[in-house]
């Protein structure tokens, strides 16, 4: 392959690659872009004369350098970048500890199927619970069978 084709390469397939990163987050696309344009400087290193080689080496790092600064500064507050990102603020955020509030023995109903995870009533309130043993069907009755380290177990009735 003629080594300019080769560089322009590079140089497409890092861009739609670093590009592809903001629909399908996870870095592996962002370093895999990041390594087209390490080798895209590489190769105009190698096949560009003096002074081009240098300046295309250059601009390359400059534009990873500025394109990672943009993303971080400016991409959060796009739209798409709210879109793809919490707005809610969790320093308000307490757990409440409900463990202290329903004791051993308490009868509810699951609200939600326990698989063993899930919602169940307790005295007109939702609590996350742990089913012990079986999957609990929505609607079933349950009972409180052990609360430990801020985990609610029950047992079907």
């Amino acid at each position: 392959m003629d080594p300019i084709t080769l560089y322009i390469t590079l140089l497409l397939v890092g861009f739609l690659l670093i590009g592809t990163e903001i629909f399908l987050p996870g870095g592996i696309l962002g370093i895999f872009g990041s390594v087209a344009w390490l080798a895209a400087a590489i190769v105009g290193w190698q096949n560009f004369p003096d002074p081009w080689n240098l300046l295309s080496a250059f601009a390359l790092v400059l534009a990873g350098v500025v394109t990672f600064v943009v993303w971080i500064k400016y991409f959060p507050k796009s739209r798409v970048g709210k879109s793809l990102s919490l707005q809610a603020s969790t320093k308000d955020y307490k757990a409440h500890n409900q463990v202290d509030d329903f004791p051993v023995g308490t009868t509810g109903e699951a609200v939600s199927t326990l698989r063993p995870a899930g919602i169940a009533r307790f005295e007109g309130q939702r609590v996350d619970v742990i089913a012990d043993g079986e999957w609990i069907e929505t609607g079933q009755s349950v009972k409180i069978s052990s609360t430990s380290g801020g985990h609610i177990s029950v047992v079907k009735i």
